[in-house]
Order: C-alpha cells, then sequence, then structure tokens
C-alpha cells in the first residue's frame, strides 16, 4: 500500500511542477501597455453593450406599458 501511495504521490507532484513549468517559464506574458489596452477596450465594450441592453429595456418596457394601458 505505502508503494502505491509513494507512486500516486510522486505523479501528483509532478504533475504540480509541470503547471508551474508551463505557467511561469513557457508562457508569454503581455507587457503592462498590452494589458492597458486591453483592459481599456473590455471597459467600452461592457459600458457599449449594458447601455444596448438598458436601451432595449427601456424600450420593451414603453411598449409593454403602453399595450397594458390599453387593454387594462
Amino acid at each position: 500500500m505505502p508503494v502505491q501511495r509513494d507512486k500516486k504521490m510522486s505523479k501528483i507532484i509532478t504533475s504540480l511542477q509541470d503547471s508551474w513549468n508551463e505557467f511561469a517559464v513557457k508562457a508569454t506574458w503581455p507587457s503592462l501597455t498590452e494589458l492597458q489596452k486591453s483592459t481599456v477596450l473590455v471597459l467600452i465594450g461592457t459600458i457599449i453593450f449594458s447601455l444596448v441592453v438598458f436601451a432595449m429595456d427601456k424600450a420593451i418596457s414603453t411598449v409593454l406599458e403602453f399595450v397594458y394601458s390599453i387593454f387594462g
């Protein structure tokens, strides 16, 4: 039983070491300016999307209130 446990633990440790190596050494990370540009782009996209959803919600609410006032 201890041999199997050591084998499993060895596999876990090897997997963690491989993951760390991939994360720290092999991965390429964006520069600060690239990261800032991407962040601004995401924020602008989020704001535009939110405004579109708000406008659609407001338009649907207005139409429904009109329909309810006619039949209500």
